[in-house]
């Protein structure tokens, strides 16, 4: 079973960006397809991002697109979100997760998550 911690959030103006990391142990990396997902306020958790495990294949919500990366690196067990650009409405709980499958319905491990707060 696969453990992971986020880090990198924080509050930051329109227009800054922030890189959210997500440090996995406790199970083998390769075996997970990696995605972010995020909750804002009042809101339904929606899904950010995904990566294959082999960074293969990548998705986006359309909110997102040009403006946030996903990357990983199998050999440190990580996985990254690059955001640019940020706007007031990226404002949420922003969470990493796996899954064995890839299917966006599928994540069954998740971190505790990391706050990120744009400011307008």
């Amino acid at each position: 079973q696969v453990q992971l911690v986020e880090s990198g959030g924080g509050l930051v103006q329109a227009g800054g960006s922030l890189r959210l990391s997500c440090a996995a142990s406790g199970g083998s990396f390769l075996n997970y397809y990696m995605g972010w997902f995020r909750q804002a306020p009042g809101k339904e958790r929606e899904f950010v991002a995904r990566i294959w495990w082999d960074g293969s294949w990548l998705s986006y919500v359309d909110s997102v697109k040009g403006r946030f990366t996903i990357s990983r690196d199998n050999a440190k067990n990580m996985v990254y979100l690059q955001m640019n650009s940020l706007k007031p409405d990226d404002t949420a709980v922003y969470y990493c997760a796996a899954s064995t499958s890839g299917r966006l319905n599928d994540y069954m491990y998740w971190g505790q998550g990391t706050q990120v707060t744009v400011s307008s």
